[in-house]
């Protein structure tokens, strides 16, 4: 088996796309051959001051550019790094065991900061066992952060930026010109040959990020041009998903207006042009998709080098008022859209969909090779071959660790769902369940839940379906871990006796969520799926609107439901088990720190109809307060010594 170790981090998005774009091409290469851990050490040791950098950051270039300029103009010209690395003491640490207990072949960073700590690690001569390779995410504007500290490859976007690494000294065999990494459904595109229609009705992708206060002024330019479609991507930002859906009332027909979505990359095949920041993730996916840019801002630093990109070939255009991008695109449209063809065309010549297969297939050969004639670490040998999952499903009975009732971003939580399947899977779950939130818009609470971009749209459930479907079958293959589709149905009234929000555990079909509760039911159990009473009871350790219709009607529910919760991330509702009602207990998982919370223990075969039955029948059913260090069962050592709890 190939281990692979992607170091990534939250500052910006290009790190975190890069890195789950890397893993998602190598276990599309080599699900059964290769094993691959991302894990982001900042937000694993330092947990909420992570979030305070990450949020120091965004507001730094957003709102204080200029400031941001001088902090990147230190970490360029400065030694500052290297100066605060004892400040990261916890860190080193954990990197430090990290790769001793995981023992990779190769370690892949896309956040240049572990370098530094893999350079002080080995400093006192101690060799690697691994290949480090280092991924850039910026262009031309190369910031010595990234090259400073040892790597033996850099992987590069483009060949401006691998003429900058070769005029600083390193040699031209460690710099791999790949690209950026990038998802693989522009390679498949790519292979297809399929292309935009010619320009008759512009289609213009509109992704608000930073900037919104000109968002409005924008979006009267699109909607001014009666001739031109638009859709509005504004993230998970509900009051400005509120405001812009309330600003485009009446011209829904040509601009729609979308709130978080993992489709950038259909959205940018599908669209002729894109407004967007001069970002990196944005920018290169941009030209992986040859769609023409309208860039609107560029926050000083590494954002300066990928327009300078853009600008050198020829493929975007600048203009920073909003009526400048009304005209601008006029521009690239007028004369059926010659100017269009045009910035397509030089786009063409320096795409790379193909780019996260060739770092694939670059890493996995790298894999092979034996670094060094022995391990110097103490082997782990045995204890991780104890965690090789078998392909085949265990029918023997055994203790699993469940989890029913998890939030990815297609609802309001916080972790997409192949990132959720990696934190699950990484701690050793057995079984979980994806229960996004669904509500009656028959109701108007539930109009109103479905406009804040919190709540799965009528527009998502199939790709919601789709994309669990494809999850399944890596988190069986690299966990052994078994995943169901299921809805959280919210039935929200004007008082907690009026509201009812209803599991759905195993869904195989989409359920109408303005049936009636007991419609829903018996279309649940049609699909041999479990109804499960969501937090029937008073919480006691947290804030929120308490859903009770189904304790208070109990007498009539009971016969219909299969089973209850007894327990809701840290409340308790006594008041369940004394009912003796059969019960689970689960997390409501919004984000990673609710993983600390109640959890399910089933005594039955590995198996999903098993899993089930056991649930039924209530027995061999118990409950936990789970408590684990940050890495899980995969990546265990002593908690005392790691000190990272």
């Amino acid at each position: 088996m190939k281990r692979i170790l992607i170091l990534t981090a939250g500052f910006g998005e290009g790190h975190n796309t890069a890195a789950r774009n890397i893993q998602e091409a190598i276990e599309h290469l080599e699900s059964d051959e290769a094993l691959v851990d991302r894990i982001d050490l900042f937000d694993s040791c330092y947990g909420k001051f992570s979030d305070l950098l990450r949020q120091g950051y965004l507001t730094a270039i957003n709102r204080v550019p200029l400031i941001w300029r001088g902090i990147y103009s230190i970490f360029d010209r400065t030694t500052f790094i290297e100066d605060v690395l004892v400040a990261f003491a916890k860190m080193k640490q954990a990197l430090d065991w990290l790769l001793r207990e995981t023992q990779p072949d190769v370690v892949i960073s896309t956040y240049p900061f572990y370098n530094f700590l893999i350079e002080e690690i080995f400093k006192e001569g101690k060799e690697k066992n691994f290949v480090q390779v280092t991924v850039i995410t910026d262009s031309i504007t190369v910031n010595s952060f990234w090259y400073r500290s040892w790597s033996d490859y850099y992987v590069v976007p483009n060949a401006d930026t691998a003429s900058i690494l070769k005029s600083v000294g390193i040699d031209e065999c460690r710099i791999l010109e790949f690209g950026f990494p990038v998802q693989l459904e522009f390679l498949e595109r790519a292979k297809q040959g399929v292309e935009l229609d010619a320009i008759q009705r512009p289609k213009i992708l509109y992704i608000i990020n930073s900037g919104r206060k000109k968002a409005a002024k924008i979006i009267d330019e699109l909607i001014q041009r009666k001739h031109w479609k638009a859709t509005i991507v504004v993230g998970k930002d509900e009051k400005l998903f509120y405001n812009i859906s309330d600003h485009v009332k009446g011209f829904e027909e040509r601009i729609e207006v979308l709130g978080w979505t993992d489709k950038i990359p259909e959205l940018l095949l599908n669209h002729h042009v894109v407004i967007s920041k001069a970002g990196g993730a944005t920018v290169q996916e941009a030209i992986a998709a040859c769609c023409p840019m309208i860039i609107p801002q560029v926050v000083p630093g590494q954002e300066e080098g990928n327009y300078e990109l853009l600008r050198r070939y020829g493929v975007a255009c600048f203009a920073e008022k909003p009526s400048d991008i009304g005209s601008a695109l006029e521009y690239l449209f007028e004369n059926e859209g010659e100017k269009w063809k045009q910035l397509k065309n030089n786009l063409k010549k320096i795409s790379k969909p193909d780019s996260s297969i060739r770092i694939a297939r670059f890493v996995l050969e790298q894999s092979l090779l034996e670094t060094t004639p022995s391990r110097i670490f103490p082997s782990f040998a045995n204890k991780l071959t104890e965690l090789n999952f078998s392909l085949v499903k265990s029918t023997s009975s055994q203790p699993l660790l469940c989890d029913f009732h998890i939030h990815s971003t297609y609802s309001d939580g916080r972790l997409t769902i192949s990132e959720i399947v990696d934190f699950y899977g990484q701690r050793g779950f057995d079984c979980i369940c994806l229960t996004d939130h669904l509500v009656d818009r028959k109701r108007l609470i539930g109009k109103f839940c479905e406009l804040t971009g919190l709540v799965l749209t009528p527009t998502k459930v199939a790709e919601y379906f789709e994309t669990i479907e494809k999850e399944k079958k890596r988190a069986w293959k690299k966990y052994g871990m078994i995943l169901f589709c299921g809805i959280e149905f919210n039935k929200d009234g004007y008082s907690p006796k009026t509201s009812a929000h209803l599991l759905g555990i195993d869904l195989k079909n989409p359920i109408d969520p303005c049936l009636s509760l007991k419609e829903i039911i018996a279309e649940i159990h049609k699909q041999k799926a479990l109804a499960v009473a969501s937090h029937p009871h008073v919480f006691q350790s947290v804030w929120g609107p308490n859903t009770l219709f189904l304790w208070e009607n109990q007498q009539e529910y009971i016969p219909l439901l299969d089973a209850w919760e007894v327990a809701n991330r840290n409340d308790l509702f006594s008041p369940v088990g004394l009912k003796k009602l059969p019960f689970i207990a689960n997390s409501d998982f919004h984000k990673p720190k609710h993983i600390y919370s109640w959890k399910t223990i089933l005594y039955c075969g590995k198996d999903p109809e098993e899993i089930k039955e056991c649930i039924r029948s209530n027995r061999n059913v118990a409950i936990t307060l789970y408590r684990d260090h940050k890495f899980g069962v995969i990546l265990q050592k002593n908690i005392a010594e790691l000190e990272i709890a």
